[in-house]
């Protein structure tokens, strides 16, 4: 293989891997010599030493990784300390909106209301500190309790459940005709 070639094809795998490769890893995904494949790896090291780049290869105990220079270091802390909100979908939404005014609540209390799998949107809520596990249900299998947490509130600005919106009745009824509707031509088909 043609030594730039190859290089590039070291760059691209211990981009993509993230951790430490051995070297006898990266010469056999290469399909060449060991030692060739340590010359290539030396000299893209002193490639990044020399060039002004951000990266870096090190060696640890006979295996390569690939990462960023110690003093591009303030550059990344800088970014990870910036606040980010997690995008909520329609669907995180909806399910979210079932666990607050449900709760405690299982997965399967969530999808008889839905109407489809939830374990994606739950998952995510967790994730986000949205929602948390209160618990197991005393029942057979033992089904995970679900609830808000305090991210919940502060997230959506109000001091305690009791502060969320009261769902209008009129609207409830329409909703449930909906609901009666939809299962019906579904039943029907």
């Amino acid at each position: 293989m043609e030594s730039r070639k190859a290089e590039a094809a070291i760059e691209a795998i211990l981009f993509t891997m993230g951790d430490a490769v051995e070297l006898s890893l990266i010469a056999k995904a290469l399909e060449q010599d060991v030692s060739t494949t340590r010359e290539q790896l030396h000299r893209m090291m002193e490639r990044c030493r020399e060039e002004e780049t951000g990266l870096q290869i090190i060696e640890l105990d006979g295996s390569y990784q690939m990462c960023t220079k110690k003093e591009y270091c303030e550059y990344l802390i800088r970014l990870a300390m910036q606040p980010h909100k997690p995008a909520l979908t329609d669907v995180m939404l909806e399910t979210l909106s079932i666990i607050a005014y449900r709760q405690p609540v299982t997965k399967a209390e969530i999808e008889k209301i839905r109407g489809v799998k939830s374990d994606h949107a739950v998952n995510r809520l967790v994730e986000y500190n949205l929602v948390k596990e209160l618990g197991r249900l005393d029942a057979p299998g033992r089904p995970i309790l679900f609830g808000t947490t305090e991210e919940f509130l502060r997230t959506f600005g109000v001091q305690t459940l009791e502060d969320l919106p009261v769902p209008d009745p009129v609207q409830m009824e329409d909703f449930k005709a909906e609901a009666e509707e939809e299962i019906q031509l579904r039943l029907d088909v």
